[in-house]
């Protein structure tokens, strides 16, 4: 898949409409029939291309999601005879569909087949939903320890998992579900900290994939062989890995700072002492990485030669990685 190709623009708009109407629904059934029709245009999204990865990765997400809808067709029906049970099996089939711990088993599996242009989309615009509807069940104690596991979960899981792989995507794969920790605790404090930390690192990771989508880069060996001293890729890829990782002063640095702020201020210790060291793992996969790049870049080619992108454009994406310089002033969002 392309952006831009007719499928693309066929299906993708259908899939943000799907996204519009379960977050801006009054009911479970207005929900979940949005979240089904963002299901069933993202099926097509992964499978135009005739390829057995994809057709696997296409059928693995199908099931996993028609899984989800089941369940929270199945609370559904059990709100009025066993409310609480019911709002505990909604919140288990949207942690399900986004792939947090302890059911993250199937996020890198299918993530593993699909192509960066897919990759993208399940890493951002997928995740709206099912968080956004999470956020209407904040009322209940029990929920919220829920979500607290889970996030404890996630972050152990997405640091150890990515330790031992070659594959590019399966790395940000994990790095997704360890940065789905820190959102479900920025959900569980406040809505605002969800959404500023869901922004950035969107950003982030789409300026990440897309950088890997220009380069065909699937594995670590793909971007040594890509690697030139004086190549504009060779300088941004591991700026944006680190701004992923969260390591200041880049942009990545900014939502966990403000977050761990907010939990310092909610007496969330023990929390924070897993997301933190979690953090620590995960920021040392992406300097396996980038170490190799900024010890062979030569800052006297790369401006003495001509780059494959504007000039401009290059000092955007330095800009966007940079944001954590300002970082006094992004505190007082809190």
């Amino acid at each position: 898949m392309t952006f831009f190709s007719l499928p693309f623009l066929l299906f993708f708009p259908v899939l943000i409409l799907g996204v519009f109407i379960s977050i801006s629904s009054s009911s479970l059934f207005g929900a979940w029939l949005g979240l089904e029709l963002n299901l069933l245009s993202f099926i097509p999204l992964i499978s135009m291309k005739i390829n057995s990865f994809l057709s696997e990765a296409a059928l693995k997400y199908f099931l996993i999601q028609a899984l989800g809808s089941a369940t929270l067709i199945m609370a559904s029906s059990l709100y009025l005879s066993l409310e609480n049970f019911s709002f505990l099996l909604i919140v288990l089939s949207l942690l399900l569909k986004l792939g947090a711990a302890p059911f993250y088993f199937w996020f890198p599996q299918v993530i593993k087949g699909l192509y960066w242009p897919q990759v993208v989309i399940l890493l951002t615009i997928q995740k709206i939903a099912p968080m956004v509807l999470l956020s209407y069940f904040m009322f209940s104690s029990l929920i919220n320890k829920m979500l607290l596991l889970s996030s404890i979960l996630s972050a152990i899981v997405g640091a150890l998992g990515g330790l031992n792989t070659l594959n590019l995507r399966k790395i940000i794969a994990f790095s997704s579900i360890n940065h789905m920790s820190w959102m479900l605790i920025a959900l569980i404090i406040n809505f605002s900290l969800w959404f500023l930390y869901f922004f950035i690192y969107s950003i982030i990771a789409s300026s990440l994939v897309v950088l890997f989508n220009l380069q065909q880069s699937y594995f670590f060996s793909d971007i040594f062989n890509y690697y030139q001293p004086k190549s504009f890729f060779s300088f941004i890829n591991p700026l944006a890995l680190l701004s992923l990782g969260g390591l200041p002063p880049f942009t990545g640095f900014i939502p966990k700072w403000i977050i761990i702020q907010a939990m310092l201020q909610s007496h969330m210790y023990i929390t924070l002492l897993f997301l933190l060291s979690s953090a620590l793992v995960t920021l040392y996969y992406y300097l396996r990485i980038s170490i190799p790049f900024f010890t062979m870049f030569s800052f006297s080619l790369f401006f003495s030669s001509k780059q494959e992108i504007p000039m401009f454009l290059f000092m955007f994406l330095i800009f966007m990685n940079f944001l954590g310089i300002f970082l006094p002033f992004w505190s007082f969002l809190i």
